[in-house]
């Protein structure tokens, strides 16, 4: 990522509408196929600007959260509201003028370049015109995830990590009041992974508005996150800082791993604890 002011100052304008409140809340929700329950009796509120991380073991359900967030996937039974809407009630295009949700992975069976894959993130917000501001916004978008050298190359010929920063590209350039992400670093190398967080810190402090991110690195959250959600038996077990949350039980408890916590700046460091027998 680039470190160009102008550029970044175009992608951290405060969101519009900045006078409205932005929230997400997530009233007893069940999630699961037939008999299967992946998610029970969820109850999760976020009502103010910030990163927030959900951490969790794999299969713990922190991918169906925010796909239930995005009307992606829909509750067994439960409400979920974005910005006091119900989401039942909306249409997914409704949603995309609110909601960015960058997945994981995605694989084109379209041929296009890096350039056109990031414009299509402006579709919820201009149609299928294209002014001279989604221009510019789609050029600041691909300098500040350092994606210049690649933006003549078809998205079929990059690498997993480069295809990961076209995604956060693509819902950057969406300019969301809420922005979730998929586990974004995780096919990224340290320096991206650290440049991106910094970032989506920055993006939701200085936007003003809501970042979810699902996450598996602990350290990286414990660093970058304002608040984080820990996920364990188809439930919230902990919801406050990474000072409150990533404590040595909760990790041994959640994870089954020892660990030991030091704190540094207020920022926790967790240290593992290898088992060799």
């Amino acid at each position: 990522m680039t470190d160009d002011s102008d550029k970044i100052s175009l992608l951290l304008q405060p969101r519009q509408n900045c006078e409205e409140p932005i929230s997400v809340r997530i009233e007893d929700m069940t999630f699961g196929y037939d008999e299967n329950n992946i998610l029970e009796h969820i109850d999760l509120a976020v009502d103010r600007p910030g990163l927030l991380c959900i951490l969790g073991p794999n299969g713990v359900g922190k991918t169906t959260i925010v796909k239930c967030i995005n009307k992606l996937l829909k509750p067994k039974s439960g409400t979920v509201f974005v910005n006091g809407k119900d989401v039942r009630t909306m249409g997914l295009l409704d949603i995309a003028r609110i909601i960015a949700f960058v997945p994981n992975s995605q694989s084109s069976v379209f041929s296009m370049t890096v350039p056109e894959a990031i414009l299509m993130g402006r579709h919820p917000r201009a149609g299928w015109t294209t002014s001279e501001r989604d221009i510019k916004v789609v050029d600041a978008a691909i300098d500040l995830l350092g994606l210049q050298e690649f933006s003549k190359r078809d998205v079929r010929q990059l690498s997993a990590g480069q295809t990961q920063r076209v995604l956060i590209a693509r819902g950057l350039v969406q300019e969301p009041d809420i922005l979730i992400l998929d586990e974004p670093t995780s096919k990224l190398d340290i320096k991206y992974q650290m440049d991106v967080m910094r970032f989506l810190k920055a993006y939701a402090r200085d936007r003003g508005i809501i970042v979810i991110m699902v996450c598996h690195d602990l350290n990286i959250t414990a660093a970058y996150a304002d608040r984080v959600v820990l996920m364990y038996g188809k439930r919230v077990f902990a919801d406050g800082s990474p000072l409150e949350v990533l404590t040595s039980e909760n990790i041994k408890t959640v994870y089954n791993v020892d660990a030991e916590i030091s704190v540094r700046d207020g920022i926790p460091r967790i240290h593992l604890i290898p088992r060799y027998d």
